[in-house]
């Protein structure tokens, strides 16, 4: 006995809608649109010498970025004497690579507390600030979250909420991956060495 008529359309319209699929499927592999979010992107801030700086800047150069703030009393420096140990680990290489550490509290980060801060990790990793549009302008390109809690900005005694990521871009600017604080140094330095 044959197949409905009804039939035959319902299962004609389902291998459409398979071929359909496989073909967008194709076309976006094709196009070779990016797997996930876009992260990164320009940006122009002030390092912790006064010098304006743009992502142009360190062209050439793998990056890793974190953003905090100075008055950070647990993650900053954990994750800033990781990227000390990992530039250790890396030995020469780590010429190829440029840790930022890029401040979401401009208020009392100052290009000048940058340098003593960033001083006590390592001499390598460059601080960076800017204005508050400039600073929510790179963290929004970057996914990175931040938010001041406590009294008002114009108060000192505050904490800021904020992304615990390092963001690890390769020497063209394209994104590798992230580790956290909690990162072994170890698989800290697979992905870095993936960005070199």
């Amino acid at each position: 006995m044959g197949a409905s008529p009804s039939r035959l359309r319902r299962l004609a319209l389902a291998l459409a809608a398979v071929a359909t699929g496989v073909a967008i499927g194709a076309a976006f592999h094709l196009l070779d649109f990016p797997a996930g979010p876009r992260v990164g992107g320009p940006f122009s801030l002030v390092d912790h010498d006064g010098r304006r700086v743009t992502e142009a800047s360190y062209r050439g150069r793998a990056l890793a970025v974190f953003f905090g703030f100075t008055h950070c009393p647990d993650v900053c420096p954990a994750t800033l004497a990781r990227m000390a140990e990992l530039l250790d680990a890396l030995g020469p290489d780590a010429e190829r690579l440029q840790p930022l550490f890029v401040t979401v509290d401009p208020a009392r980060d100052t290009p000048a507390a940058l340098r003593d801060y960033v001083a006590h990790f390592s001499p390598r990793i460059v601080g960076l600030s800017g204005s508050d549009a400039e600073i929510a302008a790179m963290a929004k390109a970057w996914r990175a979250y931040y938010r001041a809690q406590g009294p008002a900005r114009g108060g000192q005694d505050y904490l800021v909420d904020h992304s615990a990521f390092v963001y690890v871009m390769d020497a063209q600017g394209r994104f590798v991956g992230t580790f956290g604080p909690d990162a072994s140094l170890e698989a800290a330095l697979r992905l870095v060495r993936r960005a070199l």
